[in-house]
């Protein structure tokens, strides 16, 4: 029984060793990652472990902030890509005696293609067919036309007036 108890007590004794050693890896470890101290004096563990603590919580509000803060500045973009999505664009190519007008607007612009289309008519050109497709928010007008063989520099002032039509739209006047 004598032997018993004394091999039990070096195994106790053996496992409280590898306990404080693993527990002072652990401080090493903590105290490694943890913002140097400036102050020279020595800090016991039991302090060191409560700034260790406030500095993770500290680091969880900020970790929460930043998160708030991705939500909101990911919330913009896709506003302003919603945005420039709906802001109209004009696309003019002649080919031959044919003149083709693509204008992508947003669901409320309307008035942007029956503009288009006063402009090409005031300018002498033969709407051959138009038509459109709704796709989500936006809204895709191709416009087909017919112009005269003499139109070669005419094309030039027909674009510049569409492209200025877009240019001084105002999307609140076609709510």
């Amino acid at each position: 029984m004598e032997k018993n108890s004394s091999s039990s007590r070096i195994d106790r004794k053996f496992i409280e060793s590898n306990r404080r050693k693993e527990m002072k890896n652990l401080h090493h470890k903590l105290n490694s990652i943890l913002p140097h101290q400036t102050s020279k004096e020595a800090i016991s563990r039991s302090d060191r472990l409560e700034e260790a603590t406030t500095y993770i919580k500290k680091l969880q509000i900020n970790l929460e902030k930043m998160k708030e803060k991705k939500k909101l500045l990911l919330e913009e973009i896709q506003r302003q890509m919603k945005l420039m999505l709906k802001s109209p664009k004009i696309e003019i190519q002649q080919i031959g005696l044919t003149l083709e007008v693509v204008l992508i607007t947003g669901l409320n612009s309307q008035l942007l293609f029956h503009e288009t289309i006063r402009i090409l008519n005031e300018e002498g050109v033969d709407i051959v067919n138009a038509s459109y497709k709704v796709n989500e928010d936006s809204v895709f007008h191709s416009i087909h036309c017919q112009v005269q063989e003499e139109f070669g520099n005419e094309t030039a002032r027909v674009s510049e007036r569409l492209n200025k039509s877009m240019h001084d739209y105002q999307p609140n006047a076609c709510l």
